[in-house]
């Protein structure tokens, strides 16, 4: 019998890859956090909204995931990223490990990690090789992050 963990993780992973922001969205606990070095949200509802606004933003964004395994109720996976990022019109390729707990079928904390110096040099140029390793920075890209997903939410 197929593991259900691993099977809701390679499903989300799917969805992305088709870019179909609804069927992440739908697969959030209404009382979901998720969290990286960009957002830091506490519901289900903005989760969806920031994979709708990343992939409706995205042009050019493509995903690949690998690695997905699963310890109880927790799924795992890196997924790679590649882009163009915005603000800059550098291209980045993000490589990120994900922790995904569920709850009641559903992704109920689901937790990013990337090496942040490593992205913001490749999407920021000089001020992310200068800043990158700083709170600074991530502090900024943070407020950035979130004042674009509030927006985007206003505007949807």
């Amino acid at each position: 019998m197929p593991d259900p963990v691993i099977t809701a993780v390679t499903a989300f992973y799917t969805a992305f890859q088709r870019k179909d922001w609804a069927a992440m969205a739908a697969m959030y606990h209404p009382e979901a956090q998720f969290r990286d070095e960009a957002f830091t949200l506490n519901s289900g509802r903005e989760a969806g909204a920031m994979w709708e606004m990343l992939i409706k933003s995205g042009k050019d964004l493509r995903i690949a995931f690998s690695e997905v395994k699963s310890d109880g109720n927790t799924g795992f996976a890196r997924w790679d990223a590649w882009y163009t990022f915005s603000k800059t019109g550098k291209p980045v390729h993000n490589i990120i490990h994900a922790r995904l707990e569920f709850k009641d079928g559903l992704i109920y904390r689901h937790t990013d990690h990337f090496n942040f110096w490593r992205w913001s040099r490749q999407a920021l140029g000089l001020t992310g090789w200068l800043l990158g390793w700083t709170n600074f920075l991530q502090h900024k890209v943070q407020q950035t992050a979130m004042k674009n997903l509030h927006k985007f939410v206003n505007n949807h």
